[in-house]
């Protein structure tokens, strides 16, 4: 049964550095074999469309990256290094090409295995690229808001990886809750 928190496309609909910043503290769930996987997110990075050189969408609509120029509410999940998935959750309209990458998750409910960094909450998670376009407001997978919590202090950094960008290496659009110690790199 889908549970009635599951953030509705309306949530993804918005700026990415909104949704980015609003995503933290939210959960990450993916259902199989009657079991649910949750963590919570503690980590991300906004990608803010075509004119950021470390976004995908920098290179244009492309078959790899013809999902984040989707409706909002989607995955978008890709390989890296032919080993790792990676998974983004699209943002804003259609045809702006803007997502938000998970970077790390704190642990739930049966999750197991390392969820520091983007590649490692994918695997602990069981995403891989069949999940690529996959519907976040879906039963089976989808980010929900576990209600009222204490109020949490985000920290800004610049992104990690992504020195090619030029200007847009240096700008502050990593976010992580300040003083979790799930977040990949401090």
């Amino acid at each position: 049964m889908k549970n009635n928190t599951t953030l509705p496309r309306s949530f993804y609909e918005r700026d990415t550095v909104e949704v980015a910043r609003d995503l933290l503290g939210k959960h990450l769930v993916r259902v199989g074999g009657g079991v649910a996987r949750v963590g919570r997110i503690v980590e991300v990075e906004a990608y803010v469309g075509a004119h950021d050189l470390a976004s995908h969408s920098s290179k244009g609509i492309t078959p790899r990256t013809s999902v984040m120029y989707g409706p909002p509410g989607h995955a978008y999940v890709y390989l890296i290094y032919g080993v790792y998935h990676c998974m983004n959750v699209v943002t804003e309209p259609q045809g702006h090409g803007t997502a938000v990458l998970l970077r790390a998750l704190e642990p739930v409910a049966h999750l197991d295995g390392n969820t520091k960094g983007p590649g490692l909450l994918c695997g602990a998670m069981g995403i891989d690229r069949r999940l690529n376009g996959h519907d976040l407001t879906s039963e089976d997978f989808h980010i929900e808001d576990p209600g009222l919590e204490a109020p949490i202090s985000i920290v800004e950094r610049p992104r990690i990886g992504v020195a090619y960008a030029q200007e847009w290496a240096e700008k502050n659009l990593r976010f992580y809750i300040d003083g979790n110690r799930f977040i990949s790199r401090k």
